[in-house]
């Protein structure tokens, strides 16, 4: 690759500002500096304290730790430099464009609503200072605000968005990659990455994390070359298997826009060996990653307030012991427990064990979604401001399109059926191992034998069932009968 530098005189350089578009290919802002032939800065800007944003929790920032390391070595081998602030965005930006004299300054939109009105103030001050300032798509397929239901307002149901979603799509190609950049030529100072402290120390806990996964633009399209070469084939019927690799692992990436969603649209519609059936259904998934940042955009408070107002009285429990066992695995019931290490250890959860152990905390221990929520945001590597609130509150009954609150998973019934072999649980309870699978999902009901034969003390090696499941259920479902009838 060439690169051409130029000296930043003047008005003519051009800073284009990476927020959670960490990618060089599909990149609007970059391809449209790109096609500028402008001097070109590049900055991220951490932003950590404006009024509405919600920091990224830990596995997040082991995430952006390697994924801004891996951005700035593509960025240099063009010849760019990228440069690292901390500090509110607009104020970040509006500094960073006086000191380089820039005469313009680029961006990829955000679609949650308070960065929707940080971005609408910095695009008025650079205006009102004379810069030029430029916003694009592509963190979406859709921008949230143009779909409309017959009524005129906000969708509440998937399966009508989704139809409307589809309709509306106008394919076009993702943008090149650029292959040659104009440098500014600048001396502005950068934060050293290591200088931000988003990796953890004292205990670093990420070893699990680095073992699973290869953060930064390479790393996402070498998961989507799998998955279209053949690792996603039976993607319909092997996602809900929970030792199964059945589904594309591309939600990290997406989060961190290392992969536009329409980089993996286009790929689902060339040529490639999934069959149409499965790539049908994986459409459907990012229609309803889609759903979510409609639901967000229509409702700033996702994260804090009940879709569902009538679930304002639901009568949650507070159990703080409760919640600890959860978040550690230690409930007694292996398929929700092996799920809840699964996310400690790598920073992720199989979608099918997110319901389950979703639905364990709302509807068995009658902890309130919100709990899990934030749990969520600070372990998962993929947790994402729309999906994350949407999802809990669709399993818990208080969020649009949600299931009805009587859906009360089994997790007995749901380990039984996903993960029959029991090859989950052993991966992530070893301590169940040598348990016979016919116990493997109920170790309470091994005999006397099989517990001693396996090594196992219920209470002692492993938790006895904090609660019997359908004690639990019945007792939720009389406090969903009670909203209901005050309602």
């Amino acid at each position: 690759m060439t690169t051409e530098r130029a000296a930043s005189g003047a008005e003519d350089t051009l800073l284009i500002l990476f927020r959670h578009d960490l990618r060089l290919t599909d990149n609007r802002a970059l391809a449209a500096a790109a096609r500028s032939g402008r001097p070109l800065a590049a900055v991220f800007i951490l932003d950590e304290t404006s009024e509405g944003t919600r920091p990224p929790g830990g596995a997040r920032r082991w995430w952006l730790h390697h994924s801004l390391k891996a951005l700035g070595e593509d960025l240099g081998r063009l010849g760019i430099r990228l440069i690292l602030q901390r500090g509110p965005m607009a104020d970040t930006a509006m500094r960073l464009a006086a000191r380089l004299n820039a005469g313009a300054v680029y961006w990829n939109r955000r679609y949650d609503p308070p960065g929707i009105a940080a971005d609408t103030r910095m695009k008025a001050s650079l205006r009102d200072a004379g810069i030029e300032a430029e916003s694009f798509e592509g963190h979406l397929l859709h921008e949230p605000w143009r779909l409309k239901t017959g009524a005129g307002g906000p969708y509440r149901v998937f399966t009508p968005f989704w139809r409307a979603l589809q309709q509306s799509i106008e394919p076009h190609a993702p943008a090149d990659r650029p292959h040659r950049l104009n440098a500014a030529d600048h001396d502005v100072a950068s934060d050293p990455l290591d200088q931000w402290e988003l990796l953890p120390s004292k205990p670093d806990w990420s070893g699990g994390l680095a073992a699973q996964w290869t953060p930064g633009e390479a790393g996402a399209r070498e998961r989507l070359d799998a998955f279209l070469a053949g690792g996603g084939t039976g993607y319909d019927r092997r996602r809900d298997v929970l030792a199964d690799a059945g589904t594309s692992s591309l939600s990290p990436h997406l989060a961190h826009g290392e992969i536009s969603p329409w980089q993996i649209w286009s790929a689902l519609e060339a040529g490639h060996e999934l069959p149409a059936g499965d790539a049908q259904t994986f459409r459907k998934e990012l229609g309803w990653r889609e759903f979510c940042w409609h639901l967000l955009f229509h409702n700033p408070d996702l994260a804090t307030r009940n879709f569902n107002r009538d679930f304002d009285a639901f009568p949650w429990q507070r159990d703080d012991k409760a919640l600890r066992a959860w978040q550690r695995g230690q409930t007694g019931y292996p398929v929700v427990d092996a799920a809840m290490r699964q996310l400690w250890q790598t920073g992720w959860m199989h979608n099918r064990a997110r319901m389950i152990v979703a639905s364990f905390l709302v509807k068995d221990l009658r902890l309130d979604w919100r709990s899990g929520e934030e749990w969520f945001w600070d372990t998962l590597v993929d947790a994402d401001p729309a999906s994350n609130p949407a999802n809990w509150q669709w399993v818990a009954g208080s969020g649009a399109d949600a299931a009805p609150f009587f859906r009360i998973f089994n997790p007995v019934l749901q380990g039984e059926k996903f993960d029959p072999d029991g090859a989950y649980v052993h991966r992530f309870v070893p301590e169940l191992r040598n348990l016979p699978k016919r116990y493997i999902h109920k170790p309470w009901n091994a005999t006397a034998a099989a517990l001693s034969e396996a090594g196992i003390r219920l209470g002692e090696t492993y938790p006895a069932p904090m609660v019997d499941h359908g004690t639990a259920r019945q007792i939720a479902l009389d406090g969903y009968r009670v909203i209901r009838e005050e309602g």
